[in-house]
């Protein structure tokens, strides 16, 4: 079956950074884009960025954030810079396969100081 596993979240300061990892397992990796969503304390969940052909971003992370993948390792990535206050959430791994939509249990990032 479908799994996606993430991990590297945790605690930073504002300015610092973190690198998010995805593991994915159970269909083919390759062929599918792959996305990272956040999800805010009483907001909601909102795309992050996508990797497939190419990449796209949310606005409010362009520039700092750049996501990658690993197509042998079955692995996705979220390398975030520059951290600020409002990258504060829950962070989840994405994938659309036909109808269904898969989601990784989820990482916290928590930026404080």
């Amino acid at each position: 079956q479908v799994q996606l596993v993430e991990s590297g979240g945790g605690l930073v300061q504002p300015g610092g950074s973190l690198r998010l990892s995805c593991a994915a397992s159970g269909y083919i990796f390759s062929i599918y884009d792959m996305n990272w969503y956040r999800q805010a304390p009483g907001k909601q969940r909102e795309l992050v960025a996508g990797i497939g052909g190419s990449t796209n971003y949310a606005d409010s992370v362009k520039g700092r954030f750049t996501i990658s993948r690993d197509n042998a390792k079955k692995m996705v990535y979220l390398q975030m810079n520059s951290l600020k206050s409002e990258d504060t959430a829950v962070y989840y791994c994405h994938v659309k396969i036909g109808y269904t939509t898969y989601w990784g249990q989820g990482t916290q990032v928590t930026v404080s100081s």
